[in-house]
C-alpha cells in the first residue's frame, strides 16, 4: 500500500490525514502533543471564505484582493487566487465533516475581520479552532479504525537524511521510551510555526518548540521570508506565554484607546477612519508602539468593548469574556482591558511551490510550517484557511508520487536534547532585533550575538541548528531595506518594490546563503 508521513497532528497535519485517506493512502501520522494539544486548537476567531450569505455581495475575487493588499504584495498571485478560489469549498467540507460553524436559517453567518470590507469570517463563537479541530478529530479516528491512518503519538522528529535533493528518510524519537525509528517514504512537515524561539512572548502553545524547522533547515530545505513575524495587537501576558484576546473583539465593535491629556484617544479611528480598529494586524500593532511615544499619552492602551451588546456578549463572545475574567480578574463587559502586541503567527517559514512540495523531492510542508499564502503579513482568518487547504494540496501532491515506506527500528543513541540557557539566550537575542519597529543597529548587534553563538564548540546539534535558523532570520531582516507588513525599519521606513521579492535562506555546507527570488515562481530553487 501508498504510505505518506505526516509529521504534526493539528489542522494541517489532520486535512492532510485525511485527504490521505480519502484517497485509499495510508498515512503515518506522527506528533509530540495529541491533537487536542495542538495549536489549532487555539485559534479563535474564525476562518474566511467568501460565502456572501450576509447579502453584501462578496466573491473570491475581493478575498483575493483583500488577502494580496494585506500580504502588502509579497506572494504569488495563482498561489493566493488558488487559495480564495476554493475557499469556500474548504469551508463546506469542514461543515460535511461535522463542524458546527454559527448558522441561521441554514446559512452560515459571517463576521468582519481585520484587513477586510466584507464579512467572510465564519466562526464558533471564539472557539472556532477548538470546533473545526474536534471535528476532524472525529473523522480521523474513523480511518485510524480502518487503518488508513495509523497515530504515532508522544513522538518527535529528530533528523531529516537527504541525498543528492532527494528526502531518503525521517528519524523520529518515542519521547516516553526514546527508542528512535526511521520512516522512508514521501513526507510532509506540518508542525507548525516557531513559538519555541519566543518563549514566552508567543500566542502559541508552549511545547511548539521550533525544533522540527531547524532539523530541516540544516539539512538544506529552504526557507522563506523568515523576517515577517506577526505581532498581534491585542494579547496579554500569563504564565508562560501570551493569551490572544481575538480579533472577533475588534469585529464586533471593540474599539482601542489610549489616555491622552487625561481623556481616552480612540487612535485607530482618527488615524485610520475607513477601517479603524479592522487595520491588518501590522499596522495596528505599529501604531500602538507609536501613539505611547507621543506627548501627552500615558499608560497602556486598553481595548473598550463596554459598547458591545448584551446578545454579542452571550452568543458570541462568552467564551472569550470567561477567559479574560480566568486569567485577568477583568470583566470586558464593564471595565475596559489592557492588552499589547504578542508574537501570534510566523509568515515566513519553509518554501513550498503550488503543489507544496520544498526544495528537496518527497518532501513537503503545509500549515504554517510553511511558507506560502500569506505575503508579509497575515490576514485573520486565513490562517485555519491556509492550513487546511494547504494540508490537503500537499497530501494529494505526496500521493501522485507515493509508494511503499519502510519503518526501522535504529540502535543509535537519541540526540541530545536543546539546553534551557541556549534557548533562553536565543529568544533573548531575536527580540532585540525582530521586535515591532526594527532598526540596522539592533538588528546587526543581535546578529554578531548569534553568531558567536553558532560558532561555540559545547552547543548541542540541535542547539546548532537552531541558532542558525535565528542567525538566518536576523540576517533576511537586515538585507531587507525596505518596511513591508510586518517588517519596519525605522531606518527605512517607505516600502520598496525593489524588494517585492522573497527572501530564500538556505543553509549550505553550514552556511547560509540568502538571496532574493521572485514571488512568482512556481517552483521553489
Amino acid at each position: 500500500m501508498k504510505q505518506v508521513n505526516v509529521v504534526g497532528a493539528g489542522l494541517a497535519g489532520l486535512a492532510a490525514a485525511i485527504t490521505l485517506a480519502e484517497q485509499g493512502v495510508g498515512c503515518r501520522l506522527i506528533s509530540a502533543q495529541p491533537s487536542e494539544r495542538a495549536q489549532s486548537v487555539l485559534a479563535e476567531g474564525g476562518i474566511n471564505a467568501a460565502l456572501d450569505t450576509m447579502g453584501e455581495h462578496d466573491t473570491p475575487a475581493e478575498h483575493f484582493a483583500d488577502t494580496m493588499r494585506g500580504g502588502c504584495f509579497l506572494e504569488a498571485e495563482s498561489a493566493v487566487r488558488n487559495l480564495t478560489d476554493h475557499a469556500p469549498e474548504v469551508v463546506r467540507w469542514l461543515v460535511r465533516l461535522g463542524a458546527p460553524l454559527m448558522a441561521k436559517d441554514g446559512q452560515l453567518i459571517l463576521r468582519n475581520f481585520g484587513g477586510q470590507k466584507k464579512k467572510r469570517t465564519a466562526y464558533a463563537k471564539a472557539s472556532t479552532g477548538k470546533i473545526i479541530m474536534t471535528a476532524l478529530i472525529d473523522e480521523a479516528r474513523k480511518y485510524e479504525a480502518q487503518g488508513l491512518i495509523r497515530r504515532y503519538p508522544h513522538h518527535e522528529l529528530t533528523g531529516i537524511t537527504v541525498e543528492d535533493g532527494e528526502l531518503k528518510s525521517i528519524a523520529v524519537r518515542d519521547l516516553f521510551t526514546q527508542e528512535m525509528r526511521a520512516f522512508t517514504g514521501r513526507t510532509i512537515l506540518c508542525t507548525g510555526g516557531l513559538n519555541g524561539f519566543f518563549e514566552g512572548m508567543t500566542t502559541g502553545t508552549t511545547p511548539n518548540t521550533g525544533n522540527a524547522a531547524a532539523i530541516a533547515f540544516s539539512a538544506g530545505v529552504a526557507f522563506a521570508n523568515l523576517e515577517m513575524i506577526q505581532y498581534h495587537p491585542t494579547t496579554m501576558g500569563i504564565t508562560g506565554k501570551r493569551m490572544l484576546v481575538s480579533e472577533a473583539a475588534r469585529g464586533e465593535g471593540g474599539r482601542l484607546f489610549i489616555m491622552r491629556d487625561g481623556k481616552p484617544w480612540y487612535f485607530m479611528e482618527e488615524k485610520y477612519p475607513e477601517l479603524g480598529n479592522l487595520m491588518p494586524r501590522d499596522v495596528i500593532s505599529r501604531e500602538m508602539v507609536f501613539v505611547k511615544r507621543e506627548k501627552g499619552c500615558e499608560g497602556e492602551v486598553c481595548l473598550d468593548m463596554r459598547a458591545l451588546d448584551e446578545s454579542v456578549w452571550q452568543h458570541k463572545l462568552s467564551d472569550l469574556r470567561a477567559e479574560i475574567i480566568a486569567y485577568q480578574h477583568i470583566d470586558p463587559k464593564t471595565d475596559p482591558v489592557p492588552v499589547s502586541p504578542g508574537i501570534h503567527f510566523f509568515m515566513g517559514g519553509v518554501r513550498v511551490d503550488d503543489r507544496h512540495e520544498t526544495n528537496v523531492k518527497g518532501l513537503f510542508a503545509a500549515g504554517e510550517a510553511a511558507c506560502k499564502y500569506h505575503g508579509a503579513n497575515r490576514l485573520g482568518g486565513n490562517s485555519m484557511l491556509g492550513a487546511t487547504f494547504g494540508g490537503r494540496v500537499a497530501a494529494s501532491s505526496a500521493a501522485q508520487s507515493a509508494g511503499p515506506s519502510e519503518e526501522t527500528v535504529l540502535t543509535e543513541a537519541p540526540p541530545e536534547p536543546s539546553r534551557p540557557e541556549c534557548r533562553a539566550e536565543l529568544r533573548e537575542i531575536l527580540l532585540q532585533g525582530l521586535g515591532i519597529v526594527r532598526t540596522a543597529s539592533e538588528m546587526q548587534k543581535a546578529e554578531e550575538a548569534l553568531s558567536l553563538i553558532c560558532d561555540a564548540e559545547q552547543l548541542t546539534p540541535i542547539d546548532r541548528s537552531r541558532a542558525m535558523l535565528g542567525l538566518a532570520m536576523l540576517q533576511s531582516a537586515l538585507a531587507r531595506q525596505e518596511s513591508r507588513g510586518a517588517h519596519y525599519r525605522e531606518d527605512f521606513p517607505e516600502r520598496d518594490e525593489a524588494f517585492r521579492k522573497l527572501t530564500l535562506a538556505t543553509c549550505e555546507n553550514g552556511a547560509i546563503r540568502l538571496r532574493f527570488v521572485s514571488a512568482d515562481a512556481g517552483e521553489v530553487d
